[in-house]
């Protein structure tokens, strides 16, 4: 069995999904990837995620909906949120906390895998 902490992401656009999961392979993390919110919050995603990788924009429940989602359950993952919207950063409801990350697409690789970091201290 692994030891390498879980990075999930979810994202609706597979080829974003691909290229997330390539880059953090390539930085030997693990990887588990989903095509919506409902898809996570479905699985055991949230119980075994170090660290979520999430796209705001999404149809069904947007990124922000399902963090919310998993704070209203219990459940506190260091978040990072990417969004090819570029503007500010979504206001969140204030019993949760705010996310560790925030990336407009397309965004540095060096700079996600950096917040990736400081993420799996928390």
């Amino acid at each position: 069995m692994s030891t390498k902490r879980v990075i999930s992401i979810v994202d609706n656009d597979e080829s974003v999904r691909v290229a997330l999961n390539s880059l953090l392979r390539s930085h030997d993390y693990a990887v588990k990837s989903y095509e919506s919110a409902f898809a996570f919050l479905d699985s055991e995603g949230p119980f075994v995620t170090a660290c979520l990788i999430s796209d705001i924009q999404m149809p069904g429940m947007c990124g922000t909906q399902m963090y919310e989602e998993l704070a209203a359950r219990g459940i506190h993952i260091p978040t990072i949120f990417i969004t090819g919207k570029p503007g500010a950063p979504p206001e969140l409801n204030d019993a949760v906390r705010p996310p560790v990350g925030y990336f407009n697409k397309p965004f540095n690789a060096n700079n996600l895998i950096a917040c990736i970091e400081t993420a799996l201290t928390l």
